[in-house]
């Protein structure tokens, strides 16, 4: 398998995009979206098997301080609407073919594990470390051990998941403060930039939300290191995606990265290993205030801009067509020699 920084192979992804019966980059981002994921998986012919979109859920200490429109309860609340097939992401997920699987990080509610459930069917694993992390006003929102348990279940989580694309998804109400913390303390930006609406908050509320983080990165000065910075302002689910994300990277998955949550764990990943960037498509670029600017810190470019802030995995999941679609379009559409077109001549 050609190595996604070879040189070679992927002037020879180019080439074969290049000689396709259509003028020069006539597809757009399509073909760069084709090139990244033939460097990705290796091969000129991609194949995109048995995809996995990975929802990782839990609660956060910071919600009892107003940072969210909604109550804490809609945590668990919508795990059991994502396994009852009635979420956003559950449908598309039907309708795309995604295998949806339910991760209980640290929700404030205890479920039973469906591990067994119907293949098709969408299924819940519980690797709960505890009840929601601590409030982060107060000092780290998660111990070391906590932080490097959640990695490793997130690693282990993968390496159970058959096939080769992995998306992901999350859910646990006040983790978008949770990932404007992680962006403005790693990225070193002025947290008002990093700090949106989240679940709808007007204008009062984002005040009052600012408010409540810089006293959670106040009280946290120590956290500048990626791993220390995940385990001090983050959330086991976002944790738990850091896991995921560095070992779907070392397999050479192709990753769909939803929007500002799942970016939050992807730029901790990043700052981890950054060739984990190689192996990531950005599905869209979401209305959260902070999440241009996140995308900007790993120089991603993404597929959709739509508009969208719900995640759940929404974005990565309506953005799935088009990674077929380049995958197809790299596999079977013709050179213009194969087909007898002539091609450009000045």
């Amino acid at each position: 398998m050609a190595d996604i920084g070879n040189a070679v192979f992927t002037a020879h992804l180019q080439q074969l995009l290049d000689n396709k019966t259509k003028p020069s980059g006539a597809l757009g981002r399509i073909e760069a979206l084709a090139l990244r994921i033939g460097q990705v998986l290796g091969t000129s012919a991609p194949v995109l098997v048995r995809p996995q979109l990975l929802v990782c859920a839990a609660d956060h200490g910071l919600a009892a301080h107003g940072v969210s429109a909604f109550p804490r309860e809609v945590t668990a609340q919508m795990v059991e609407n994502f396994l009852a097939g009635g979420a956003a992401v559950s449908v598309l997920a039907r309708q795309h073919g995604l295998q949806l699987t339910v991760v209980d990080c640290g929700v404030a509610r205890d479920f039973a594990d469906s591990s067994s459930a119907p293949p098709g069917a969408p299924r819940l694993l519980v690797r709960k470390l505890a009840a929601g992390t601590r409030d982060a006003c107060a000092g780290p929102a998660m111990t070391a051990a906590e932080c490097a348990q959640a990695l490793a279940n997130g690693r282990d989580i993968v390496c159970e998941l058959p096939g080769n694309a992995l998306l992901l998804g999350e859910m646990g109400i006040g983790n978008t403060s949770a990932a404007s913390l992680l962006l403005a303390r790693l990225a070193d930006l002025p947290l008002a930039e990093c700090t949106g609406a989240g679940t709808g908050l007007d204008a009062a509320g984002v005040e009052r939300k600012r408010a409540v983080l810089q006293r959670a990165l106040d009280a946290n000065p120590q956290a500048a290191a990626p791993l220390s910075a995940l385990a001090a302002l983050g959330g086991y689910e976002v944790a738990t995606l850091v896991g995921a994300v560095l070992q779907a990277a070392a397999e050479r998955r192709v990753i769909v990265v939803d929007g500002f949550i799942t970016g939050a764990a992807v730029l901790v990943a990043s700052r981890i290993a950054p060739a984990v960037l190689q192996r990531c498509v950005f599905a869209h670029r979401s209305g959260e205030h902070g999440h241009r600017l996140m995308l900007a810190q790993m120089q991603a470019e993404p597929l959709l801009d739509l508009g969208l802030r719900l995640g759940e995995g929404s974005g990565a999941a309506l953005a799935w067509p088009l990674l077929q679609s380049a995958c197809a379009l790299l596999r079977e559409m013709a050179s213009f020699a194969a087909a007898g077109v002539a091609q450009r001549t000045r």
